[in-house]
């Protein structure tokens, strides 16, 4: 277990980061200087109205200590290469999708370690662990923006062979994706099955609201169909991946996966259960309907 946590699950999110490096360009950063206002609607989605979102649930849902500050790490987490999945397959803004993925997630290496400083001594309080701010920063920088950079750099200069190694690196990834959520719940079984009443609905709760918040805001800021249905997806999916990785790295946690973990790896579950209907549907509405 030990390997599993300190050697493994850092290889595989930094690989899955590489993933989604490998589908991106350069003109994926520059393309929000040609549309800064709705690159603005759902990047100040991800940044505000999502973890404000999980610190009410948590709140109001009364979750323990431990499971609130898991909430809270999710809703820091931004969504990856699922979200430019689901847009393309509700017909929403792929590139808008692409944009926001790519800049947000660099932008998270300096947001994730703070806010998930605070996270903890807000929940924990007495019992917080000494969590440093620079070794979170440190740490998000190496499984997460340094593979992004790598797999854009591949992209950029050798970008044919990176095309044609881009589906099989993307099925590596998924099957990387489901190994670490398999282990996440069963390193906290127990901690699962006598919490499952209330961290089930919080992480469905979340997702729904989120999905329904970022349409909502979207339309009262004018943006298109597409532009709507990509802030919708945008801001209502977290990248669960990471959620688990940091949870488990906060903890400095060698004999098992966090408790912290826990509702990234349940989410990483309900997600799909609770979005690909709303993104099927998604892919029926159309301007003229």
């Amino acid at each position: 277990m030990d390997f599993l946590i300190n050697v493994v699950l850092p290889l595989a999110l930094a690989f899955i980061m590489f993933s989604l490096g490998l589908g991106l360009t350069v003109g994926d950063f520059t393309r929000v200087l040609k549309r800064p206002f709705a690159f603005m609607i759902g990047a100040g989605n991800q940044l505000l109205l999502v973890p404000v979102t999980a610190y009410l649930i948590a709140v109001l849902l009364g979750l323990p200590a431990e499971l609130a500050v898991g909430l809270m790490i999710l809703s820091l987490c931004p969504g990856g290469v699922t979200t430019n999945i689901m847009t393309k397959l509700a017909k929403g803004d792929v590139a808008l999708s692409v944009s926001l993925t790519a800049v947000v997630s660099l932008f998270s290496m300096i947001s994730v370690p703070l806010l998930v400083v605070w996270s903890i001594s807000h929940f924990t309080g007495a019992e917080t662990p000494p969590v440093s701010v620079t070794r979170l920063a440190i740490i998000m920088f190496l499984i997460t923006a340094l593979p992004v950079t790598i797999g854009i750099l591949v992209r950029h200069f050798s970008r044919e062979r990176a095309i044609r190694a881009e589906p099989t690196v993307s099925k590596i990834a998924a099957a990387l994706f489901v190994i670490i959520v398999v282990a996440a719940l069963a390193g906290n079984w127990k901690t699962f099955v006598d919490n499952l009443p209330v961290l089930g609905p919080s992480v469905i709760l979340l997702n729904i609201v989120l999905v329904t918040l970022g349409a909502i805001i979207a339309k009262l800021a004018g943006l298109n169909l597409e532009e709507l249905k990509t802030a919708a997806i945008e801001t209502g999916i977290q990248n669960s991946t990471v959620g688990i990785a940091l949870g488990t790295i906060v903890a400095a946690q060698a004999s098992g996966f966090s408790p912290y973990s826990l509702p990234s790896a349940v989410y990483g579950i309900t997600m799909y259960i609770v979005t690909v209907p709303i993104v099927l549907w998604m892919r029926g509405v159309t301007s003229k309907g």
